[in-house]
């Protein structure tokens, strides 16, 4: 007791003589003398206070509440950020378990540090406090307005219908993972639906932990329904024969560059005259468009150059030869110049042409597909695939460093798809241009 030195900051020259702790007296301890004006300025602010006072260690307590079925409550002190910035402390409780749970108040307590252990960590910061409701409308006002405009619309319905009718209430740190698993078992949409809002939702979360809101993770360990595989629907070759065949006008060469390219229905409507080089037999593909505004393609591999058929090229050639100019420089564009709705393409002129022939109705993706499917059955190289798809580059570095047979397989697959999907092109003209002169109409 004698070796221990003491260290006391008194303010009161007349308290020196106090004896200090364990009935030692004043010649035992060292003492200094600080006025008070010192000690009122050593700390500038609270900010500074806290950032130099060493972090609290806390218990918390526990009480056993409800009298037909008892439950433990615990409660402790937490530093939160408000609303308007400022750092406070608060007094949160949690229902830690039942009383068959925890047959004694000594394991609830051991529950409840294990609640609180992270905010007893050293490294522990204080965070914001906020409703998922009001960080939904910061989320929607700061991040997702930097999404594309189909994004953000697909997402504000997620949170208006979904989200933010089940979570809304709820703080931010309290949504724990138990919580997102009942949200998806209590989800009666499709399951690719469920997982597209748990993806929202960690959208949502990334941006919450940067911004301070939480710290932990709801989702690991979330168990997610499964997607059953379904059949996606292709035209057969004799199928999308009829369709180019039985198309007539910007249609036809609408449904021949999609068959033939597989290009989404938004590139599609993009597609400006100076994206097509007729000369060389090439399209490029550099913006698309949702619901008539322009955007920029689906991914950066979107953006991508390909080759055409020469009777693809023709075609269009003829087609472009009665092309009404319009601002935008579009391919196919409406009377008013605007760019097509590809919804409405498919309401009125798709489907009718599909009844007409017979064919089950479906949307412009078919072409897509049939396109990937065709260039199967050509045994195309796969990163050929890729590069006409729009899709990530494989890794295979001898098909990177060899472009020049690259571009030729490319050329003599955009021939070949050409053939199988117009095969009588050049006889109908040959059969036109003679009954013309012989001065027959052809319907």
């Amino acid at each position: 007791m004698f070796g221990q030195q003491i260290y006391l900051v008194i303010s009161d020259r007349s308290k020196l003589g106090l004896v200090a702790t364990g009935g030692t007296t004043a010649p035992f301890a060292r003492c200094g003398i600080v006025s008070d004006q010192a000690n009122a300025g050593a700390f500038s602010s609270r900010e500074e206070l806290e950032k130099m006072a060493r972090r609290r260690f806390q218990r918390g307590s526990v009480l056993l509440r409800g009298k037909r079925k008892q439950k433990w409550v615990g409660r402790w002190r937490e530093d939160v950020i408000n609303s308007e910035g400022q750092l406070v402390r608060i007094n949160r409780k949690e229902v830690l378990g039942t009383k068959s749970d925890f047959p004694t108040k000594k394991l609830a307590m051991r529950e409840l540090e294990l609640r609180i252990a992270p905010i007893n960590n050293v490294n522990y910061r204080a965070l914001r406090s906020a409703t998922f409701a009001e960080f939904a409308a910061i989320w929607k006002n700061n991040a997702l307005t930097q999404h594309k405009p189909s994004t953000q619309l697909a997402v504000r319905s997620q949170l208006k219908k979904w989200l933010v009718p089940y979570f809304g209430s709820c703080a931010m740190r309290e949504v724990g993972g138990q919580t997102v698993q009942m949200f998806v078992q209590r989800c009666s949409l499709a399951p690719k639906s469920c997982r597209n809002l748990v993806l929202t939702l960690r959208m949502m979360w990334s941006s919450a932990k940067a911004w301070g809101y939480v710290s932990h993770d709801p989702f690991e360990g979330l168990v997610l329904p499964k997607v059953a595989r379904q059949a996606r629907f292709f035209f057969t070759l004799d199928e999308i024969q009829r369709i180019i065949a039985a198309a007539s006008g910007p249609l036809k060469s609408f449904y021949w560059l999609a068959a033939e390219t597989g290009m989404r229905a938004g590139e599609l409507c993009g597609l400006r005259i100076e994206d097509v080089d007729l000369g060389q037999c090439f399209v490029n593909v550099k913006q698309s468009v949702w619901r008539g505004k322009l955007q920029t393609p689906k991914t950066a591999n979107s953006i991508r150059q390909f080759a055409i058929s020469q009777k693809l090229a023709s075609h269009l050639r003829a087609y472009l030869s009665t092309w009404r100019p319009n601002l935008l420089n579009l391919v196919f564009a409406t009377k008013n110049g605007t760019p097509w709705d590809q919804n409405l393409v498919v309401k009125r002129k798709l489907h009718p042409l599909l009844e007409s022939l017979g064919v089950q109705r479906c949307g412009l993706h078919a072409f897509r597909h049939t396109n990937g499917s065709l260039m199967d059955r050509l045994n195309a190289p796969m990163k050929i695939r890729q590069e006409r798809f729009g899709h990530a580059p494989g890794s295979n570095l001898l098909l990177g460093v060899y472009t020049h047979t690259v571009e030729e397989d490319d050329r003599l697959v955009a021939e070949q798809l050409g053939e199988m999907l117009c095969p009588n092109v050049a006889k109908l003209a040959q059969e036109k241009t003679f009954a013309e002169s012989e001065g027959v109409v052809i319907q």
